[in-house]
């Protein structure tokens, strides 16, 4: 090679460094994220260990709700993949990225759901412990109801997140690389059969790991519900980073307001369906007025304290961000968005101690090992979020939808 084509190819070698570097965050940028997303990791693992050492059973079930606000934002975050490919859609390749990134929590969601397994006989005791077998209902599910079987399902239901997380994530990843447009059409044919393992596997997740713990309830749509629990928040999370990066001006003309106004129109659609599905169970058991099954919401209404969460849940998961985001104008204001997406997250969490914590504490208080029991699994998913925004590009590079995506337009 002559020395003008050797400059020739250094300078073009030269402006693809360049411009890949435009699609990452700056070094230095991505650095800070690191470090304080590992602060954020230590804090957590240090207060879980202060919440165990206070006082350990209620320690298991704030773990477990803790547990299960980074898994369920990690499923929606599988789900938005997994979707977008079966719909083939473009405008949202600006925004799978950053749902890759929380999809690519579903390992650490495996090695989270540990001391799940080990504390299941105090957290799961009404069906696990040794009045089980004098409970006539109890010995009737006791087909499914049994530790061997909830063991090896809960281990399914883990492998089955980890293969799908990682395959969506890395064939994503290799076609930052390589440009393969057959990649996207590989994902897109493993996108059906992958939906309808992840239905099934967090419909299942959610009646073991959570409607087991009053194992006399029932509720045939409770998977529904909690599903709709992993949409909000995750996509709540998704338009809190976008707006994030879109003010910092990292992805600028790849991602613009009209991305955010389909995150937040997906958003206040699934504030609705999260409120359908809720009265939907409501007013199904409350008609039917079976005793099996009133008596999980009377502990949710007529014990101290817990009246006053369910409201909560009622105005702060439903009528306040309803009313914030009905508006266009909202949906596609940073701040409107920001503020709509930090109380679905909040109130996430309030939903997710209520379908948890009444069977462990009849009476409603709030206590610091809570907040121990969050801190842990919250702080190492922020820092494997922050490592994974500093090490990759902040969209899909090479996808052959991506001229697609910058067109979005909302008239």
């Amino acid at each position: 090679m002559s020395q003008a084509a050797a400059m020739t190819a250094g300078r073009a070698t030269g402006e693809k460094s360049k411009a890949d570097d435009a699609r990452k965050l700056p070094k230095d940028v991505g650095d800070t994220l690191t470090k304080a997303g590992m602060g954020l990791a230590v804090l957590g693992v240090v207060a879980a260990g202060a919440g165990y050492a206070m006082d350990a059973k209620r320690f298991a079930a704030s773990y477990l709700i803790g547990f299960l606000f980074v898994a369920t934002i990690a499923l929606g975050g599988l789900f938005f993949v997994l979707v977008q490919h079966l719909a083939r859609a473009g405008w949202s390749v600006a925004a799978r990225r950053q749902m890759e990134w929380l999809a690519g929590l579903l390992p650490a969601v495996a090695v989270l759901s540990i001391p799940i397994f080990l504390w299941a006989h105090d957290l799961y005791h009404h069906w696990m412990g040794p009045q089980a077998a004098t409970d006539p209902i109890l010995q009737k599910k006791a087909g499914y109801l049994n530790p061997s079987f909830f063991y090896g399902r809960s281990a399914f239901y883990v492998v089955v997140w980890v293969a799908l997380g990682l395959y969506f994530t890395r064939t994503s990843r290799a076609q930052d690389e390589s440009g393969d447009a057959k990649l996207t059409e590989k994902m897109q044919a493993a996108s059906a059969p992958a939906m309808i393992l992840f239905a099934l596997t967090t419909t299942f997740a959610a009646f073991d790991w959570v409607m087991s713990l009053d194992p006399h309830w029932y509720s045939t749509i409770f998977g529904v519900y909690v599903f709709a629990g992993c949409a909000t928040s995750s996509l709540s999370v998704l338009a809190l980073i976008t707006v994030q990066l879109q003010q910092r001006g990292y992805f600028r003309k790849i991602s613009t307001v009209e991305h955010r106004h389909d995150i937040g129109k997906l958003l206040f659609g699934f504030i609705v369906f999260f409120a359908y599905i809720g009265f939907s169970q409501f007013l199904l058991i409350w008609y039917a007025d079976i005793p099996e099954e009133t008596v999980w919401y009377h502990h949710r209404w007529d014990d101290a304290g817990w009246a006053k969460v369910s409201l909560a849940i009622f105005f702060g998961h439903f009528v306040i961000p309803f009313l914030l985001l009905l508006s266009r104008h909202a949906k596609r204001h940073a701040v409107g968005l920001s503020v709509g997406a930090v109380i679905m997250l909040v109130m996430h969490y309030v939903d997710l101690y209520w379908l948890v914590m009444p069977t462990f504490d009849h009476h409603f208080h709030f206590s610091v090992v809570d907040i121990c029991g969050l801190l842990g699994p919250l702080g190492i998913a922020a820092f494997l979020v922050a490592r994974q925004a500093a090490q990759g590009p902040l969209y899909p590079l090479r996808d052959p939808r991506l001229a697609e995506t910058v067109k979005v337009d909302n008239p």
